[in-house]
């Protein structure tokens, strides 16, 4: 049986051939309801493919009216495309949107595109823009706002644009911006991206929060989001204070392409990095929602009556090691610290056991080109006799983080099994405010990474050459080019195989103890309907209410 994409083409024949095994697995049925959206099938038919029934939402009578509270820090309203961190997205897809979005079910769904076509090879993309759309200012939303946005994710000139490393294979290396052709305007409702090379990532890329689309007079106005905050988007931007409050509110003029906000508005609060002080906020009623629920502190928010929201995820935290700074230069140093640490240890000190042990290489068993290796060990004889040889025995290492529960425990149980192994280490912790301005630069810190849905996605921003989220400043031509040719490759099994030797490679060069893969909590008052917690922590709050 032929199946069609959402412009009527025929789907890729990989995608049927993977289909006939994805619906025996949960695990895989999911990650091919990723792959076969992302190549322009829409939901419903992903589904059929699987010969399962889309699945079917509870629908309720929604009320209008009120302010929803939420949790969150309220951090500077930078330019999209430099976003490094998810509150920051937060905030702006309150009035900003995606041209895709990544949902709760794991597939990908048009936001500001209607919907796309990809050949074959992946190397053509043709985007078709969804009708109807208006900016807040009356503007109506056309392929030259796509085009702008588009261009500006592939400048790499742009200081922190980490779009231009997902959208590598339309930028001219010689000029640093798009390639003459890469991206054209059809008409008014039409773009086609035309890529130097095969990129099967380029629509889950596109619903990373860093790639919300603004209005094209953004750099003619100012560039400053906070100062003029045109959007597409249920809600327009009230008033915004770093590190305290931010308020959005019902858009006025009711031209939301989605409908119109049931809710009057929207609050954030900052209460910082300590839990408490948000448990304590919750205790005394002041909070609706939060962003995400620490693993330590989940039993005390369902205490209070709050309804905890959960969802499996490929999300982690990173203990990653510089390789361009002393002492890690030297790969038997590296190979040391990852040898002295059990990551099932820090997995149950860390988050208190919630979450699956992970493997040192940064690829979750929940991306559809997960391969399984041996499992690693912790060796303490191998780590001592490693930095004897490197000539570091007696070296003092420092383990940096964020002043965070999760953060500052799971540092500390990686420190104290270093020390176990009889290595010197200390520990330093920074306040969040100072940590995030400096965060690819400390030569070894824990961070937290977002699930991307593939994980060859995952491998082009954090691992590849000179890519401005490369915290580790890894840099290995072999492994660029092994990556270069599994971004290249549709075919799942296929791309497996390749993906099997780079998740080796990065074990192998000890770049980086990543312990433990998260399930995403946050929780909510039970009065808030319409609310799915997302496994990136997308906070998308167009169509939820509260109950009157």
């Amino acid at each position: 049986m032929t199946f069609m994409d959402r412009n009527g083409r025929p789907l890729p024949d990989h995608l049927t051939r993977t289909a006939m095994a994805g619906g025996r697995d949960p695990m895989t049925r999911r990650e091919f309801l990723a792959t076969a959206t992302a190549f322009g099938a829409s939901t419903a038919t992903a589904y059929a493919m699987l010969g399962l029934p889309a699945p079917a939402l509870a629908q309720e009578t929604p009320v209008k009216g009120g302010t929803l509270r939420v949790g969150m820090q309220v951090m500077d309203l930078k330019d999209p495309r430099t976003a490094d961190w998810s509150q920051i997205a937060n905030l702006a897809r309150q009035f900003l949107e995606p041209l895709v979005k990544y949902t709760q079910d794991f597939t990908f769904e048009g936001k500001l595109l209607e919907s796309w076509e990809v050949n074959a090879d992946a190397t053509q993309y043709t985007l078709r823009i969804r009708p109807g759309v208006t900016w807040n200012n009356g503007d109506a939303f056309n392929a030259d706002d796509v085009v702008f946005n588009i261009n500006r994710w592939c400048d790499k000139s742009a200081e922190g644009n980490s779009m231009a490393s997902r959208f590598s294979a339309m930028i001219d290396e010689a000029t640093g911006k798009a390639r003459d052709g890469a991206i054209v305007k059809v008409d008014d409702m039409t773009v086609q991206l035309n890529l130097a090379t095969p990129d099967i990532a380029v629509i889950p890329n596109m619903a990373d929060y860093p790639a919300l689309i603004v209005h094209r007079s953004y750099e003619e106005t100012g560039s400053n989001l906070a100062a003029n905050p045109i959007g597409t988007g249920p809600f327009e931007l009230e008033f915004h204070e770093v590190g305290n409050k931010a308020r959005v509110v019902r858009r006025k003029d009711g031209k939301w392409w989605g409908g119109e906000a049931h809710l009057d508005a929207i609050e954030f609060t900052d209460y910082g990095n300590d839990p408490v002080i948000e448990l304590n906020a919750w205790a005394s009623g002041e909070v609706d929602l939060n962003q995400q629920s620490g693993e330590n502190f989940l039993d005390s928010l369902d205490a209070l009556g709050a309804t905890r929201n959960t969802i499996a995820t490929a999300n982690t935290v990173v203990a990653r090691m510089n390789v361009a700074q002393e002492p890690y230069t030297d790969k038997r140093v590296r190979q040391a610290i990852q040898a002295a640490v059990d990551n099932a240890l820090v997995l149950e000190l860390g988050i208190s056991g919630l979450g699956t042990v992970g493997e040192n290489h940064h690829v979750s068993p929940i991306h559809p080109e997960y391969a399984e290796l041996p499992k690693q060990t912790r060796d303490p004889a191998k780590a001592k006799a490693l930095l004897e040889e490197a000539g570091k025995a007696d070296f003092e290492f420092d383990l940096i983080s964020i002043d965070q529960d999760y953060h500052q425990a799971s540092c500390d149980a990686i420190a104290a099994q270093v020390r176990d192994a009889g290595i010197a280490m200390k520990r330093t912790v920074i306040p969040g405010a100072t940590f995030w301005n400096d965060w690819t630069k400390y030569p070894f810190s824990m961070t937290n990474w977002n699930m991307r849905p593939l994980g060859v996605q995952v491998l082009a921003l954090a691992y590849r050459s000179g890519e401005p989220w490369n915290e580790s400043a890894y840099a290995n031509p072999d492994f660029d080019a092994k990556l270069a040719q599994a971004l290249a490759t549709a075919d799942v099994e296929a791309r497996r195989a390749i993906m099997a030797e780079l998740q080796a490679m990065l074990q192998g060069d000890g770049v980086l103890i990543q312990p433990y893969w998260q399930n995403v909590y946050s929780h909510s008052n039970p009065k808030l309907k319409g609310y799915r917690i997302h496994q990136t922590f997308e906070m998308d709050l167009g169509a939820v209410w509260l109950e009157a």
